[in-house]
């Protein structure tokens, strides 16, 4: 997979940022000393936790050296480290009061290792506190899939598993052999468009992207063409000319 575009993710930065300052403030732990954000991306999560505990030491994570570049250049007064979290965090010897997620883990596999790993980051006590997107069975997805199993596209970006994430039922289980103190919810945020196209837009920065990067520029064009002619069609406009875009996303906090 290319390198994420910073640019390109900041293109819808209010929206993606409501769940991270929804997610803290769900968090219940009075004046942590150290924080770490696994997956930051171009730092606005970062921002949001620093703003919430500013006499905290806050680290913000990604693999994405165009996100990191991108968080150090807006936020100057924050520590960022380019960082593998699915290779790199194995054995740190680092240990925080909050470690925090804002829409990463599902690109990450194997997801009992992964929380493991995460929860062994805590101090006792500490808080692991994360948001997943949980929108699979929205229409875009449906789309992508379907525009992706025609013939036409089907052996040029063959079945691969872009998206990693589990049921509740699944993460119920596996939170509850790591901490006694697990809370989930679910909210279902309905974003308010403007056209069609500001659905591509959006998803070129996330969802679309492992499409695309399997396809030529030349082969890009003409799938997004047939996904956005599917689109028009399956998120009509409102009589306000507004178009409504739900987005699903799953949270959930455990206590180590």
């Amino acid at each position: 997979m290319s390198d994420w575009s910073s640019k390109q993710y900041l293109k819808f930065k209010a929206q993606r940022t409501q769940p991270a300052i929804d997610l803290v403030n769900r968090i219940e732990y009075t004046d942590p000393a150290a924080v770490l954000d696994v997956g930051c991306g171009p730092g606005n999560s970062t921002e949001i936790l620093h703003e919430a505990y500013p006499n905290a030491s806050i680290l913000g994570i990604d693999r994405s050296k165009n996100m990191i570049e991108s968080a150090r250049s807006v936020y100057p007064h924050l520590d960022f480290l380019l960082c593998d979290a699915q290779t790199e965090l194995a054995g740190w010897d680092r240990k925080f009061d909050i470690v925090f997620s804002n829409a990463c883990l599902q690109w990450i596999p194997d997801h009992p290792v992964l929380l493991r790993t995460l929860m062994a980051l805590l101090k006792e006590g500490g808080i692991l506190a994360v948001q997943i997107p949980m929108n699979t069975e929205e229409p875009i997805h449906r789309i992508l899939q379907d525009v992706a199993s025609q013939e036409e596209w089907r052996e040029k970006i063959g079945k691969p598993r872009f998206f990693y994430t589990l049921s509740p039922y699944e993460y119920d289980h596996l939170l509850s052999e790591l901490s006694q103190d697990v809370t989930m919810w679910r909210t279902t945020y309905f974003h308010r468009l403007h056209s069609h196209q500001e659905i591509m837009e959006w998803y070129r920065g996330t969802g679309m992207r492992p499409y695309l990067d399997a396809l030529s520029e030349k082969d890009q064009g003409r799938f997004e063409e047939e996904v956005y002619r599917q689109v028009v069609s399956a998120y009509p406009k409102q009589k306000n000319g507004t178009i409504l875009f739900p987005f699903p996303r799953f949270f959930f906090t455990a206590v180590r």
